[in-house]
């Protein structure tokens, strides 16, 4: 199984993390399932920006993203080229090093 290294985040995992994730599964869905609880406004259906991560490493292991997850990364806070909606980035066959954007345009923050 692919490695997922989360680097460090003041709020949701201070400490980094290392977790193994199956291959076919979200970014998004493999933090969830690990403690990492990063914000879906939307419920993963790719309407929002708050699952945003920037994928430091393995990028180019990921299926391109489609137009409907570019224009909502068009609205993400910190969009850089290597960013991905995490309920939208299918983990496949190489590692990966995730970095969790500190803000998000998430006005109020609920636990799921």
């Amino acid at each position: 199984m692919p490695q997922i290294v989360f680097l460090p985040h003041p709020e949701l995992c201070p400490d980094g993390a290392a977790i193994e994730a199956p291959t076919g599964q979200t970014v998004l869905d493999a933090a969830l399932k690990n403690g990492i609880s990063i914000a879906h406004a939307c419920e993963k259906s790719c309407a929002c920006t708050t699952c945003h991560l920037v994928i430091r490493e393995g990028f180019d292991s990921l299926d391109e993203s489609d137009e409907l997850e570019d224009d909502m990364l068009d609205k993400a806070w910190g969009l850089e080229p290597e960013s991905r909606l995490g309920c939208q980035a299918i983990i496949r066959d190489e590692d990966l090093v995730v970095e969790i954007p500190k803000y998000n345009l998430n006005i109020v923050n609920e636990e799921h």
